[in-house]
């Protein structure tokens, strides 16, 4: 299946947004470099209260956050658009029983919501590589190479550093338990 292939598709961006919504990203959009961007925050969590199930709205939230470098936040955003994904797209709440044949069941439906889903699994696996957590990053980069058989989503290079980084923290793992034996 070919990831790529959304042409003539309505994208999350094209949902309408109330006037209210609308104007609070362009607020937060003005904004962002004022204050240490206290006021695009404020804007972009009154949207989302305003529009909560609104992926641009998540989107926009997602961005101001991993710009910020509040990686936790952003990864709570990740995982909020996640489980919108799988509910819009009718699936379970958990990623990891998705397969290949579920996958392109849910593609037929809409391949952009679909591949929205998987672009915030690797954005979610990316800011958990990033806050040190290698596991679960390796676990979400483990799924999506094995849905994406093309590559076309650029797992590859993340899914080595995700096993570095593991493989780094087993041995230093090992390291401090020999640590205490030696005492």
């Amino acid at each position: 299946m070919d990831l790529l292939d959304f042409s003539a598709q309505e994208m999350y961006f094209d949902e309408p947004l109330s006037a209210e919504v609308e104007a609070l990203l362009q607020d937060a959009a003005n904004d962002y470099g004022r204050d240490g961007g206290a006021g695009a925050e404020r804007a972009l969590l009154r949207a989302y209260f305003l529009a909560p199930e609104q992926f641009s709205v998540l989107v926009a939230l997602y961005r101001y956050y991993y710009y910020q470098h509040r990686l936790p936040d952003a990864l709570m955003v990740a995982e909020r658009a996640i489980a919108l994904s799988h509910r819009a797209l009718g699936l379970e709440q958990d990623w990891r029983t998705l397969d290949e044949a579920r996958l392109q069941q849910i593609a037929a439906r809409s391949m952009t919501q679909t591949r929205f889903l998987l672009l915030a699994l690797k954005g979610a696996g990316y800011l958990e590589l990033r806050l040190g957590q290698a596991q679960p990053a390796l676990e979400r980069f483990e799924k999506l190479a094995e849905l994406d058989t093309d590559g076309r989503l650029g797992i590859s290079s993340l899914l080595r550093m995700a096993r570095s980084l593991m493989t780094e923290q087993q041995v230093r793992n090992a390291g401090d338990n020999l640590h205490v034996f030696r005492r």
